[in-house]
């Protein structure tokens, strides 16, 4: 049975996260305000973002920047990513 939350990323009732993703209050906070949806469209932009900015998740600093631009991409409002729905 899937849990239904209202995301705030595609300001709409959508399927919630079967768990919490993310650990900490950032986690407990995506467990409850974000889609799987919306989610999967932060995997596939942090993989993009790792990708082009040569990331080491190893290093604390890049780790740091990656969280800081998971936490900007899912709770600023982008209207072209809801409208990619």
């Amino acid at each position: 049975m899937s849990r239904s939350i209202f995301c705030t990323f595609l300001q709409q009732h959508s399927e919630g996260q079967d768990f919490q993703v993310y650990p900490g209050d950032i986690g407990k906070r995506i467990f409850k305000e974000i889609s799987k949806f919306a989610w999967g469209k932060w995997i596939n932009q942090q993989t993009m973002l790792i990708n082009e900015k040569k990331l080491n998740m190893i290093n604390m600093s890049d780790r740091k920047l990656l969280e800081k631009e998971m936490i900007k991409f899912l709770f600023e409002k982008h209207d072209d990513c809801i409208q990619a729905r």
